[in-house]
């Protein structure tokens, strides 16, 4: 008999939280997820293009820009894959990546939506900490992950960027058609 009390409290406080709890909510927008890490920005680059053709593995639309406190920006050629292209800006400063942002990232259907838009905040973070463009590829987005890193490395050799340890990215997505 003492113990009912306890027990309908304990059910009571046990049915409250799993109703109080939220889930988290969907993968987070493209554009939400390429914020600078860096309080000092530069003009931002503008490049445009996309793939010319069906067999074509990248587009050479990029472009460069330069500013007063020494920051370089370029914008990496757009690679092209079956679920579409990927595009990347990235801003050196005094020999570091500062920033790096998806242009444009496969979203030929929902499903690469989805995917590019749950991928672009890892692989943005890890080119971020790696300072290179060899980032290691996000599971179960394998298309996004290496086209990524392809146009990353693009725009850092436009810069002229090498990383400290020498890694770079293969320019390469002729397997991804």
């Amino acid at each position: 008999m003492r113990r009912a009390p306890l027990v309908i409290s304990a059910t009571v406080l046990g049915t409250s939280a799993v109703l109080g709890f939220h889930a988290h909510s969907a993968a987070v927008p493209l554009a939400k997820a390429t914020t600078s890490v860096a309080a000092a920005s530069s003009p931002a680059a503008s490049g445009s293009g996309g793939a010319s053709g069906a067999g074509s593995t990248s587009a050479s639309a990029s472009s460069r820009s330069s500013s007063s406190s020494g920051a370089k920006t370029a914008t990496g050629a757009a690679m092209s894959t079956r679920y579409g292209p990927a595009q990347v800006r990235v801003t050196v400063s005094a020999g570091k990546i500062v920033k790096v942002e998806a242009v444009e990232l496969q979203n030929a259907d929902r499903k690469s939506q989805e995917i590019s838009s749950y991928a672009a905040p890892i692989l943005q973070q890890s080119a971020l900490s790696k300072q290179t463009a060899a980032v290691d590829a996000v599971s179960g987005a394998t298309y996004t992950s290496l086209s990524y890193a392809a146009s990353l490395q693009s725009a850092l050799d436009q810069v002229a960027f090498k990383a400290r340890d020498g890694s770079t990215a293969s320019t390469d997505v002729s397997q991804l058609q």
